[in-house]
């Protein structure tokens, strides 16, 4: 279960780093509201899944599960460029959350 409450964590992240680049910096409430929901329920998610998964495991798979959700929200959304550079470092980024995955004892 620890996993299930890690990726929708993870997804949580999504939503809120978008809302709070809608948020127009914290200008707009409704994003900014939005934004802390979704924060609040995202690091509770992530503190269930730590009650199992070691720390750095857990806290680099939410990372990392938020950083190539905001980048593919990012290029798909909001029209960013999706250069040579960016997709391999976001490559690197994926391949890193799976070394982590499979290296996990739970």
């Amino acid at each position: 279960m620890a996993w299930v409450y890690l990726l929708a964590a993870g997804l949580l992240e999504i939503v809120w780093a978008y809302l709070m680049k809608a948020s127009a910096g914290f200008t707009k409430p409704w994003p900014t509201i939005g934004m802390v929901v979704f924060m609040i329920g995202s690091f509770g998610l992530l503190s269930l899944a730590m009650k199992t998964l070691p720390l750095g495991t857990a806290y680099a798979i939410w990372t990392g599960i938020g950083a190539v959700g905001a980048f593919a929200v990012g290029a798909f959304i909001l029209g960013e460029p999706l250069t040579p550079l960016r997709i391999a470092g976001v490559t690197l980024v994926v391949s890193g959350l799976v070394v982590l995955k499979l290296a996990s004892s739970h």
